[in-house]
């Protein structure tokens, strides 16, 4: 076994979401707030952090995951890269600060 893999943590493990909702979201069918709130949490961001990442403002944010407004199509589109390439999404964030 090789020490390059690192130890998952319990943070990690609060992270996951299922391979099937993972898919459903990186397809763009996020029905609900809570779809956004697991966006969120998967890619490790507080509301403030996201917002920022997502150019949103943190009441905007909210307002997302409690399901009021409708997301327009390239706030979809970000979504979609957040689960799809958490990597990229994350590196777009630490590039604007």
């Amino acid at each position: 076994m090789t020490d390059d893999i690192p130890e998952l943590s319990m943070t990690d493990f609060a992270r996951a979401i299922s391979a099937g909702t993972r898919q459903r979201l990186g397809e763009g069918r996020i029905t609900s707030g809570n779809d956004v709130a697991t966006i969120r949490t998967f890619v490790g961001l507080t509301v403030e952090q996201f917002a920022e990442a997502t150019g949103a403002t943190v009441e905007t944010v909210r307002d997302w995951e409690s399901g009021k407004p409708t997301l327009d199509g390239p706030t979809m589109r970000l979504l979609r890269i957040a689960v799809r390439h958490p990597g990229v999404f994350l590196e777009s964030l630490r590039s604007t600060v």
